[in-house]
């Protein structure tokens, strides 16, 4: 009689281990901090958005752990809406308006020239890390359009040459 051959099990890394620090602390804050509220998954996304300022596909299998979810749960979410961000931006990100009351009044201009001075299109980081280009379908200030805001300052009534006067004062 032979002996019983040995099972080798493969054994797994735990979920985050290959995340950075502050990646690993973003998604253990955000889980502290929202894990109690119904349906705690977006209000975490929003968290470690905030935090990072994107949501590294990477940390979907800690947030799956944490939150009790499957990675396929926490993946459809991030994926599903293009508020979340899974690339890296750049130092300042650019939200342009898209909607209908600033296109009627210059915004397809206006996007066309900021393509073109940054060199990107919409989800686009500048090739010097400066700016991330982001369509926006309204930001709430329809009557000055067209509107973008640059981080969270609101700007209205943006023609091409105060694009190019905000994107230097905001390069300073």
């Amino acid at each position: 009689m032979s002996a019983p051959r040995a099972v080798s099990i493969p054994v797994r890394a735990a979920p985050g281990a290959d995340l950075t620090k502050e990646e690993r602390e973003a998604v253990l804050e955000a889980v502290r901090a929202n894990a109690q509220l119904r349906g705690a998954l977006l209000p975490v996304l929003h968290a470690i958005q905030e935090r990072l300022g994107w949501v590294p596909p990477r940390i979907v299998p800690l947030v799956a752990f944490e939150l009790n979810l499957s990675r396929a749960d926490v993946h459809g979410v991030l994926t599903f809406y293009h508020y979340f961000r899974q690339t890296k931006p750049g130092r300042k990100v650019i939200y342009l308006c898209r909607a209908e009351a600033c296109q009627a009044v210059g915004a397809v201009a206006l996007e066309a020239h900021a393509k073109r001075v940054l060199g990107v299109d919409f989800h686009g980081t500048s090739a010097d890390g400066s700016y991330t280009l982001e369509p926006v379908y309204c930001l709430g200030n329809c009557a000055c359009g067209p509107s973008l805001m640059i981080d969270k300052e609101l700007h209205a009534g943006v023609t091409p040459e105060r694009f190019d006067a905000l994107v230097a004062s905001a390069r300073k």
